[in-house]
């Protein structure tokens, strides 16, 4: 047995064996690519171009490579006269491969949901398995809530995509025999399609909450300015770790800046929350909003009332309770309630 043999078997066993674990009985057929067709599709991983580093033409145009993550490689490829995306882990041993058998398990469970990347198949023939998902033209958001080269997104738009996000979380929480928690939600596990129409991915770390408990216990994992400190002190999570990520990204979108902020140069990077309570506590909402924003809701006071409910809301998020933070069917209602509040009758 060839080396890309012995990986289909190793890969495929244990892939079969969490399927089994996880999909409750039901069916979610996906393709089973194999190593040669992906390298044709990607150049052989051709990392000829990152998209963040492109101008808004060159980015519109074709370019194999799309990101790179701490741990995985994103590609963008061609196969069947379609354009694909390919999640390419770095690293050969067994907890890389934990992490990517974890990914495609849930990808393909939640592929369902409009607000996730779909996940077309997977590659088992290379040491650790690789993920073909659907392609989305507008590419990722940035970490200061934009996307392509640091296109800025109206205000309304960032709205309708924060509330089809929490919709998709809801789903995790909601739709399975046991929640599953994202545990890293930021921007660059959200892709964009043609429409704006935010698709989440990277479900690797993510984590199932035992039976008969009411939270997970695992050593902290995800993105530092994204990850509940609650979390991060005890090492128990639950649904309202992931209610905290979506805050800080509430908060990103309101302000246009990252998460962590550098107040004075060659300082320490700080979270961007007390930032935004210091702020707000002295009435200047002015001060933190992105400018864009303010510009968009000039003059409409309608607007104004509905930046401080979304503010209050992703505070509420990011409270330092996590008894005190909503759930995200909670947040999603909400979210639903201001944006009507904004549209035309």
């Amino acid at each position: 047995m060839d080396e890309r043999g012995r990986a289909f078997f190793n890969n495929g066993s244990i892939l079969l064996e969490d399927l089994i674990a996880s999909c409750d009985g039901k069916s979610n057929p996906i393709r089973n690519y194999s190593a040669s067709e992906l390298i044709r599709a990607t150049n052989n991983f051709d990392p000829s171009c990152i998209i963040q580093n492109c101008t808004p033409t060159e980015a519109s145009q074709f370019h194999r490579f799309v990101h790179v993550y701490h741990g995985y490689k994103v590609f963008k490829g061609s196969l069947d006269d379609r354009y694909i995306i390919v999640k390419k882990f770095m690293g050969t041993g067994d907890e890389t491969r934990s992490l990517a058998i974890r990914d495609i398990i849930v990808s393909m469970q939640m592929s369902n949901h409009k607000n996730v990347l779909k996940l077309l198949g997977c590659c088992l023939e290379f040491p650790i398995p690789a993920l073909v998902h659907e392609y989305a033209t507008k590419g990722i958001v940035t970490y200061q809530g934009g996307f392509g080269a640091n296109e800025s997104l109206p205000w309304k738009v960032r709205l309708r995509i924060a509330k089809q996000l929490a919709n998709a979380l809801t789903y995790l929480h909601t739709a399975f025999p046991r929640p599953i928690i994202h545990r890293d939600m930021k921007p660059n596990c959200i892709f964009l399609d043609e429409d704006y129409v935010p698709k989440l991915c990277n479900f690797s770390l993510s984590i199932t909450i035992p039976p008969k408990q009411s939270y997970a216990e695992d050593n902290p994992k995800g993105t530092f300015g994204y990850v509940d400190p609650t979390y991060m002190r005890s090492g128990y999570i639950s649904e309202k770790g992931d209610v905290y990520s979506f805050g800080v990204l509430l908060l990103v979108f309101l302000t246009g800046q990252e998460a962590l902020i550098r107040y004075e140069e060659g300082g320490e990077y700080q979270s961007i929350i007390p930032y935004v309570k210091s702020h707000a506590c002295d009435g200047q909402i002015e001060t933190i909003v992105d400018p864009e924003v303010l510009r968009e809701a000039k003059g409409d006071k309608h607007t104004q009332q509905y930046l401080h409910d979304f503010l209050a809301l992703a505070l509420l998020c990011t409270s330092d309770s996590s008894e005190a933070r909503p759930d995200m069917i909670d947040v999603a209602k909400e979210l639903v309630r201001i944006e009507k509040c904004l549209l035309p009758c």
